[in-house]
């Protein structure tokens, strides 16, 4: 997710009125959970300040893993906070609440999706509802049944988080599994739906699907000739100026304002304090808090981290000559982001000079600027 996490944690990340984590919490609460306990590290102060000590009417606790040393020392790290059975979500991913109170209910369990690439996940093998295997990313998958990162370990698994390193030099929490599998009859739940929000363009998808699920709500001040189409929600202390259309779903958060004769659509996220001026076209993007785009600017399919400056004229490609997926830059290489229409991904603080052309597909670093009238084609 770079350069969006490099002053924020992932599960911060903005999903439409709230961040990932939030939306997690909140699936885990109505499938039945009791208690949340967050496994926090980089940045952990910004999860304490938003969560606090309880949570949608359930107390919450803090356990902190001061290395990231895999996903078993993770929960290694919440150890003393456990007793009985208790489920393990991945606190990137997006989860539907019935398939969560499905796999509470179904202890020992795990959650699982049928994917397309399995290769790229933790695949499982089953006979009948039980799994009888999981294997970390095969080259040769046995099935498409990928581990979907979610998990209800019977009570002595607490004792068992004290796994070997893997290849990888993590201890796995899918090892702590296999343990659990040879020693008990696991479950497996298939999920209805399920989001890993692990890379730009799945962030992206978050926000078109969590946004889907808003209702129409104009708590701000909305000008009477704006022209506010579908679940548009524009929440109090927002302001939509004259001419404005806005084609839903959408949503413009508190200190937001809009317009004259600006132009949103596409589900798109206009987060606390942003500015979309005059005739400004904003498409199926998420702009984070305090970000300016003053004037005749297009920005299409893209993330836009907090504190940004689109200067007047700025125009953002989203889509290919040849027409095939746009490729971005993930972890030094060059990976299709399996969308055929994709902007770019700028980091807190970035500046565009006027009439600067950001070309599809192109990373802007924390604080990165360009000059008037440039044409940026490689990342910087």
């Amino acid at each position: 997710m770079r350069p969006l996490t490099a002053t924020t944690p992932k599960p911060m990340l903005p999903v439409a009125d709230r961040p990932l984590a939030a939306h997690t919490a909140a699936a885990a609460v109505a499938a039945g959970a009791s208690e949340l306990i967050f496994v926090v590290g980089y940045h952990a102060e910004a999860v304490s300040a938003h969560f606090g000590d309880e949570f949608r009417g359930v107390p919450v606790s803090y356990a902190v893993q001061e290395e990231q040393r895999g996903t078993a020392d993770a929960v290694a790290a919440a150890r003393e906070h456990l007793e009985g059975e208790f489920a393990v979500l991945n606190g990137d991913n997006l989860y539907d609440e019935a398939s969560l109170a499905a796999l509470f209910s179904a202890g020992p369990a795990v959650g699982s999706v049928r994917v397309e690439e399995p290769s790229n996940y933790g695949v499982l093998s089953t006979e009948g509802e039980a799994v009888t295997d999981i294997v970390e990313k095969p080259a040769d998958p046995p099935t498409d049944l990928a581990n979907a990162g979610a998990y209800v370990f019977p009570a002595a698994a607490r004792d068992w988080l004290s796994v070997e390193a893997s290849a990888r030099g993590e201890r796995e929490l899918t090892d702590v599994l296999a343990r659990v599998i040879e020693r008990e009859n696991v479950a497996t739940v298939t999920f209805d739906r399920w989001l890993d929000v692990g890379r730009p363009w799945e962030l992206l998808a978050a926000n078109e699907w969590k946004l889907g699920e808003l209702d129409r709500a104009l708590e701000g001040t909305v000008a009477g000739s704006a022209d506010l189409r579908g679940a548009v929600v524009v929440e109090e202390g927002a302001t939509v100026e004259p001419g404005v259309v806005v084609e839903g779903p959408a949503l413009v958060r508190a200190g937001a304002s809009v317009g004259p004769n600006a132009y949103v659509r596409g589900r798109t996220v206009l987060g606390e304090d942003v500015h979309v001026g005059q005739s400004v076209e904003v498409k199926n993007s998420v702009v984070m808090a305090e970000t300016n785009l003053p004037h005749l600017t297009y920005l299409g399919d893209s993330l836009l981290g907090r504190g940004v400056n689109l200067g007047a004229g700025t125009v953002v490609a989203n889509l290919r000559h040849d027409d095939d997926p746009v490729r971005l830059t993930v972890k030094g290489e060059r990976v299709s982001t399996g969308r055929r229409k994709f902007g770019v991904v700028v980091g807190d603080g970035a500046k565009t000079g006027i009439d600067t052309s950001l070309n599809a597909g192109v990373t802007l670093s924390p604080g990165a600027t360009t000059a008037p009238g440039e044409v940026v084609t490689r990342d910087r």
